[in-house]
């Protein structure tokens, strides 16, 4: 099996109390002892990802999670822990025991509901009891699917990997395209990558290899420069390119090279599009004119790594929003997939691409900002809107 990238799997958290027979119904779907199971509770203490090719869906990682009734003062962390995978999840599963949907239970179903995230119960050890009809009927009066399974003897496994399969949100079963809808066979695609200190050694970023594969696969030309050589490169070409995407930290130059006529924008920008809301991006944007001394901003990395001099979120990125707001802004960064309850002290957040999140999970970070009515931008948009150029880099969208 080709490995997906990890922002690109459907994400999979089950949940349920303690000794519900989780890890247990993970091994049951996937047909492998791939989760550590054992009667006594709590063995689950800290959410595991497991990458696995669940059919009929496909690249998921489902998350093996502590149980929700976890006591104690380490337990109250754990249970943290598995609400924070809840909420980056794209499906959730709730395993019930034999003791049925009860006072512990029910608060995580009313959770996930709320977060509007599709979910199926798993009635879970009816190799031990039946279903009670008051479970049953839980479920049905409130519309939630349900299903019975006996992870030991594996009873109900295969019918219940198939209902799993209805839940999967309609955006996974259609292919998403980064610029495919842009171009057309034979079209001549200039890519501008810096390599800088935070360039990985050896290989491009994801989101560069991504775009690439796409020209290609659209049977398009792609020619990839740095931005030093790119006035050189495009006087060299026997043709204009029909579209230009550069990385978003030289986009000023790219746009002084590459003529008013041909389409210009950004890896950032395109992302904009293919993990999240391009049209809220732009929106958010606008709140930078607005800025106040003393406003708080925030700058949210979806991933953790190695902060470099020149960081874009930590560094450029802030020094460009002092400049051009000429305010005196407090800056915060988050990174990883822990992202702040308290966001209503925040005037404006920033967030990355998201290459490392899948679109749901960026999608909820953008719902839970329109709900505290906090703007929202990301970095390519921002630094458009920072160095004057937005509109140019996002008009090949709009055409």
């Amino acid at each position: 099996m080709a490995k997906a990238p990890r922002g690109e799997r459907l994400i999979i958290a089950i949940v349920g109390k303690r000794n519900a027979g989780k890890s247990s119904l993970i091994n049951a779907l996937t047909g492998q002892d791939i989760a550590i199971v054992s009667d006594t509770a709590g063995t689950t203490t800290d959410p595991v990802a497991k990458p696995y090719e669940l059919l009929p869906i496909g690249p998921v990682t489902i998350y093996d999670t502590a149980g929700i009734d976890d006591t104690g003062e380490l337990g109250e962390k754990r249970v943290k822990s598995t609400r924070r995978i809840l909420f980056r999840s794209d499906i959730a599963i709730v395993v019930v025991d034999q003791e049925g949907i009860d006072e512990k239970v029910k608060p995580i179903i009313e959770e996930t509901q709320n977060l509007k995230i599709p979910f199926v119960v798993a009635f879970n050890k009816i190799d031990l009891a039946d279903v009670r009809d008051s479970d049953i009927e839980f479920c049905e009066s409130r519309g939630i699917p349900w299903r019975s399974v006996s992870s030991v003897n594996g009873d109900g496994v295969t019918d219940f990997k198939e209902m799993l399969a209805t839940i999967v949100p309609g955006e996974f079963l259609v292919e998403k395209v980064l610029i495919g809808d842009l171009i057309r066979a034979g079209d001549l695609v200039v890519l501008v990558t810096p390599i800088d200190l935070a360039a990985p050694k050896g290989r491009l970023i994801l989101p560069q290899v991504q775009v690439l594969r796409e020209i290609l696969d659209n049977d398009a030309i792609g020619v990839i420069v740095k931005e030093r050589e790119l006035e050189d490169a495009l006087r060299k070409l026997a043709k204009e390119p029909d579209l230009v995407v550069t990385d978003s930290q030289v986009i000023l130059k790219a746009s002084g090279d590459v003529t008013p006529d041909i389409p210009l924008t950004t890896f950032s920008t395109v992302f904009a599009r293919y993990k999240g809301d391009l049209d809220q991006y732009i929106d958010g944007a606008k709140k930078i004119d607005d800025l106040e001394d003393g406003d708080k901003v925030l700058i949210a990395e979806a991933c953790s790594h190695h902060v470099q001099s020149d960081d874009i979120g930590r560094v450029k990125i802030p020094r460009w929003l002092r400049q051009y707001t000429g305010k005196e802004l407090e800056i915060e960064v988050v990174s990883g997939h822990d992202f702040p309850e308290d966001l209503e002290k925040y005037a404006l957040v920033i967030h990355c691409g998201g290459c490392m999140m899948n679109r749901m999970e960026v999608m909820r970070r953008l719902r839970e900002c329109s709900r505290r009515h906090v703007d929202v931008t990301n970095y390519g948009v921002a630094i458009s809107k920072l160095h004057g150029v937005l509109d140019r880099v996002v008009e090949p969208f709009y055409k």
